[in-house]
């Protein structure tokens, strides 16, 4: 769990509840309770704030409240995300190829989406959560088969609620909801969700208006056609070796891992002894697409952020069970938080050395182009959202992506995921029963969806 969220309160609420579920019987994950009716908790893959409202404008979902903001964590993926708001275990990389530490090679890739899901195969432990998600072929026949992969999966989510005990909760993942967007967008997925709009109508007849439906995502999407990233190009042109494997060291040689892997708008950069972090940043900044780069100081406190619009560094100061964050311009604002310090400073909220509370942040840059920024970059690099997490994290522009070449080539990409800007920030949160705040934080949703 990120620093931001750790506050004794929510540390206490989860003891509590592991508590009371060791009491009950019940695997900590189960979301059973004695408390409050039965309740069907959906994840949707990918699917942003701003399409969900979109489509409740349109009369779609009407039997909801208004839909919150769920602020997905950098990068925008799927096994960070939810192992944030799950509080589950960080998975091992950003995707299912990652770049080991201790090994100093690749690991992962393709292999993982072959035969049936073993542990090995499991990204996180927020996976031993889900009462359905669909069979592991189907997350890449979606860019072949669109149309019939969601109906299928759509299908067997609803008949495996309807075969699972009424006694308990139960937790679907719907994956084809970021095939869709990827491949076919909006207007596709608009069709989709007309029909889970009707599944979800039928089974709340079917199981009565007390029982509570949550529907939420992971991550959102830019909704705009993209296009590759000429990374490795690049990184080779300003004197680095680009390999799969550090493992045998090579004196004078700058050697970079960067893991290619799904078509997203990040780039992992994992560097070997003798390359320079904060020149890697400063390379970085000549490529077509780069928004910008973040990377550990080397006095291990301070985060580095270097973009095309300059560079900054993020400190934080613990104060008790919060936190306070300085944005201090070194040259030019690769954040865009210049106009928001001015007013935390003028409002007399920021000290003397620059320091403002980790919540006035937020409530300033909630809604943000890069929203959360500070919190949520600093903790991009220095909390284990993954366990081997990267030296150097790069957020790319919207409409650039990096990924492995063989996939860009079968696909034309008209959404992603994966920087760390609003369209791709802002996933979203909805219940049938309750009404949510504005905005929360990944690493404090879990009481909501499971409490």
């Amino acid at each position: 769990m990120d620093d931001a969220c750790a506050s004794n309160e929510v540390m206490e609420t989860l003891a509590a509840r592991a508590e009371e579920a060791e009491r009950l019987g019940v695997a900590p994950g189960a979301g059973q309770s004695p408390t409050r009716p039965r309740r069907l908790l959906i994840c949707l893959d990918g699917v942003p704030f701003e399409v969900i409202r979109a489509l409740k404008s349109r009369g779609m979902f009407d039997n909801f409240r208004e839909p919150a903001r769920l602020l997905s964590p950098f990068p925008t993926l799927t096994n960070v995300a939810l192992a944030q708001m799950l509080g589950a275990t960080p998975p091992q990389g950003y995707e299912s190829l990652y770049f080991d530490r201790d090994s100093r090679e690749l690991r992962g890739g393709v292999s993982k989406y072959i035969g049936r899901r073993t542990p090995d195969k499991a990204p996180s432990s927020y996976m031993e959560e889900l009462d359905y998600q669909e069979p592991l072929p189907f997350e890449f026949l979606i860019y072949v088969a669109t149309d019939a992969v969601w109906q299928a999966d759509m299908r067997r989510f609803r008949e495996r609620f309807l075969s699972s005990p009424p006694t308990r909760d139960f937790f679907g993942f719907l994956k084809a909801t970021d095939g869709l967007l990827h491949i076919a967008g909006p207007e596709r997925l608009s069709v989709a969700m007309r029909s889970l709009d009707r599944i979800l109508r039928r089974l709340q007849g079917e199981c009565g208006s007390e029982t509570e439906i949550v529907v939420f995502s992971d991550h959102g999407m830019n909704l705009v056609e993209n296009r590759r990233v000429h990374l490795q190009s690049h990184l080779r042109s300003a004197g680095y070796d680009v390999l799969g494997s550090m493992r045998a060291r090579m004196r004078g040689s700058r050697q970079v891992a960067a893991p290619a892997f799904g078509l997203c708008g990040y780039v992992a950069l994992y560097c070997g002894e003798e390359v320079d972090r904060a020149r890697l940043a400063r390379d970085l900044t000549g490529l077509e697409g780069v928004d910008f780069s973040v990377h550990r100081d080397d006095d291990g406190e301070t985060v580095v952020v270097t973009g095309v619009r300059g560079r900054a560094l993020v400190a934080r100061e613990q104060r008790g069970a919060s936190a306070a964050y300085r944005y201090e311009q070194v040259d030019g604002d690769p954040l865009g938080l210049a106009a928001v310090s001015q007013d935390l400073r003028e409002e007399g909220v920021m000290d003397g050395r620059g320091f403002a509370p980790d919540e006035a942040w937020l409530s300033r840059t909630w809604d943000a182009e890069r929203p959360d920024a500070l919190a949520n970059v600093f903790e991009s690099v220095t909390s284990p959202r993954v366990r081997h997490t990267a030296d150097v994290l790069v957020s790319l522009q919207d409409g650039y992506y990096y990924g492995a070449p063989a996939f860009s080539r079968m696909v034309r990409l008209l959404a992603t995921h994966g920087n760390a800007l609003r369209p791709s920030s802002q996933a979203f949160l909805m219940s049938t029963h309750r009404s949510f705040p504005d905005y929360t934080r990944a690493c404090e949703a879990r009481p909501l969806l499971r409490g």
